[in-house]
């Protein structure tokens, strides 16, 4: 396989932050327009009922959905401090073990791979623009990391410019190789925000007592 050329930095996170834009934009619209559909209704004159007010509801969970998984997550912040503080480097072939529907996102678990070396980590990989979806062709391909592979980092797929934010499987099984960092190691983690785990599960009852 040919390598890639490195990708252009500005013109991944500008890609990436447009589909973020669209996808929050549309589900806005749609949680409004739920919410807002019974008061509609009930100024054109429909006498308010269970049916009316029926709307609100789901409309409700599609804006608080939204929140925990966007308004609560710094994915494409971290990935643009990553990629200012780490240097990206290729990745022969990316392996998908599995995916999981979580709130937080589709998560998939990776391997990254460089030809003719063994043993590549298994990282968590959940898509920066909140995007809930495999990238179409990808499985196999190549992609660019920039970070640490013990605190996390990020991959670029050149032929779709999908941004994944990745952060170790088994955040618990390199806690030693961080704990025994170099401080220069230590402090680019931190430089970038990677430093410690990021990505949990969101607690929906948690987001509502806010």
């Amino acid at each position: 396989m040919t390598q890639a050329s490195v990708p252009d930095v500005d013109q991944i996170l500008r890609h990436n932050r447009k589909v973020l834009v669209r996808h929050v934009s549309v589900r806005v619209a749609l949680g409004a327009a739920l919410v807002g559909l019974p008061f509609v209704l009930q100024s054109a004159g429909v006498s308010v009922s269970t049916l009316t007010v029926l709307p609100i509801v789901p409309g409700l969970f599609i804006l608080l959905f939204l929140y925990l998984r966007v308004g609560l997550g710094r994915r494409l912040k971290v990935c643009e401090k990553v990629l200012r503080t780490y240097s990206l480097e290729y990745r022969s072939r990316v392996v998908r073990k599995q995916s999981q529907r979580l709130l937080l996102g589709d998560v998939h678990t990776v391997k990254l791979s460089v030809r003719g070396q063994h043993g590549a980590p298994s990282m968590r990989a959940v898509s920066a623009s909140s995007v809930r979806r495999w990238p179409e062709g990808a499985e196999g391909g190549d992609a660019w990391f920039a970070g640490d592979s013990a605190f996390g980092g990020v991959m670029i797929l050149p032929g779709t410019g999908d941004l994944f934010f990745l952060q170790p499987t088994d955040w618990e099984k390199f806690a030693s190789e961080r704990a025994q960092a170099d401080p220069e190691r230590r402090g680019r983690a931190e430089q970038a925000g990677i430093s410690r785990l990021l990505e949990k599960e969101p607690n929906p009852m948690a987001g509502l007592g806010n």
